[in-house]
């Protein structure tokens, strides 16, 4: 089939004008920049996990995407920015599932409401617990059982670290003492790794922690997975019995990180943000970065993010108070 060329040049007009139009269409849609804010010091799994997102933020999203570490008070500090920052789709939090769903059953007052003050967009990753030792622990001490029975028989180094007080790694080394009757004394960090460099260094004697955090210190050799959270093995451990396998079934939990807005964000600033985190943590890339650090991609909806936010809030009421911690907001 031939064209004329005044079909041709008809044609060649057409697409041209369509190409300004969606040129125009999309420099008023892209932002200037985009934020991702996390309450985690750098290095560890929830800033890998914005780092990772933020290389495909741009520029179709944004001109430039940058991550910014807000740490402190265990990840609050962060929530607490997002929430007073504008809803204009250019300030996104990050975070894991113990800021929204634990804390609420531990503060007296926090200085954000999980329900009001944040408008859910997407979940980015799931990924399980691990619990490790370092050289201040016997190399004969290669199971729970056998930490818990060491743990009880040297109590002046029955120690263990966390990302942050009232975090689930907190709760998980919280309950497998206080079922072996073993008092465990906590130090909360801000992040793994941190708690990890002073494992290394023989300052505590474990740490609970994502097992992403854990496995990328393995090969130093001074580091030993005894258990996992999850409730099969993990492909990132699979060699190491999980928790239940131990006998200790209360034990297993796995976590979310997922992306927000600011409340009052807009349906088209949501919709408009969650395409794009969707299509980022879609590529092969980004999940196998992710699974280097034992982080599984996954999405969601708005509305699905809120559901698992309400039933993971009313799961961990009563693991709170059987624990019996609370913290000074």
């Amino acid at each position: 089939m031939s064209m004329s060329r005044r079909n041709v040049l008809q044609s060649a007009g057409a697409s041209a004008l369509l190409a300004a139009v969606g040129q125009q269409a999309f420099a008023q849609s892209q932002l200037e920049s985009v934020r991702l804010i996390t309450g985690f010091a750098a290095g560890g799994t929830s800033d890998t996990t914005c780092r990772r997102v933020a290389s495909k933020l741009a520029p179709e999203y944004a001109r430039t995407a940058v991550v910014e570490n807000k740490t402190g008070a265990g990840g609050q500090i962060a929530v607490q920015y997002v929430k007073a920052a504008a809803p204009d789709g250019m300030t996104v939090l990050q975070t894991p599932t113990s800021i929204l769903t634990i804390y609420p059953h531990i503060y007296k007052k926090l200085p954000y409401d999980p329900a009001v003050d944040l408008t859910p967009v997407t979940l980015a990753c799931v990924f399980d617990f691990g619990f490790a030792v370092g050289p201040a622990v016997p190399l004969t001490v290669k199971t729970i059982p056998e930490f818990l029975a060491w743990a009880k028989a040297d109590p002046l180094r029955a120690n263990f670290g966390s990302p942050a007080a009232g975090s689930t790694p907190h709760f998980i080394g919280a309950l497998m003492a206080k079922g072996a009757g073993v008092e465990m004394k906590h130090a909360a960090y801000r992040g793994t790794q941190p708690a990890m460099l002073d494992l290394l260094g023989g300052n505590i004697s474990a740490v609970s922690g994502p097992i992403g955090d854990i496995t990328q210190h393995l090969p130093t050799g001074k580091v030993r997975i005894l258990g996992t959270s999850g409730a099969k093995r993990s492909r990132f451990a699979p060699d190491v019995a999980t928790f239940a396998e131990q006998g200790l079934p209360e034990l297993t939990h796995s976590e979310w990180f997922a992306f927000f807005l600011p409340a009052r964000a807009t349906s088209d600033v949501v919709s408009r943000l969650g395409s794009a985190m969707r299509y980022a943590l879609s590529q092969k890339d980004v999940i196998d970065g992710l699974g280097t650090f034992g982080l599984e991609a996954m999405t969601s909806t708005p509305g699905e993010l809120s559901d698992l936010i309400r039933k993971d809030t009313a799961k961990w009421a009563p693991i709170v108070k059987r624990i019996g911690f609370t913290a000074e907001a």
